[in-house]
């Protein structure tokens, strides 16, 4: 049952993701044109070219609000990541659990104290 909650959660959080890659893109590419405008209005020494820029920058700004959503796909990315590590770890301290020789060493030696 619980292989299957990590399923249907892996699932969703996949279709999610893949529908917010294209304002998760936007968003991406806004806030790096935010951050060069916001860097050239601080170097702008004249007082056209920061008016120039603060237009163009409040013009990206609202670009970026728009792909706000696309937080919704960096947190799908963030519950496939957790399903993903969840299904993996499960067989994995299983494995890991059989094949490490101190592990059973230490079994085996509290097995012989308590007999």
């Amino acid at each position: 049952m619980r292989k299957f909650g990590l399923l249907a959660a892996g699932g969703i959080a996949a279709v999610v993701l893949l529908s917010t890659i294209g304002p998760m893109v936007g968003l991406a590419v806004s806030l790096v044109l935010l951050y060069f405008i916001v860097k050239q209005f601080l170097k702008a020494k004249s007082t056209g070219a920061k008016i120039g820029l603060a237009i163009v920058g409040v013009i990206v700004l609202a670009a970026s609000i728009h792909n706000v959503p696309a937080v919704i796909g960096v947190a799908a990315a963030y519950v496939l990541y957790l399903v993903y590590k969840k299904w993996n770890g499960q067989k994995h301290n299983k494995v890991k659990e059989e094949s490490d020789p101190f592990t059973n060493f230490e079994k085996q030696w509290n097995e012989l104290k308590h007999s």
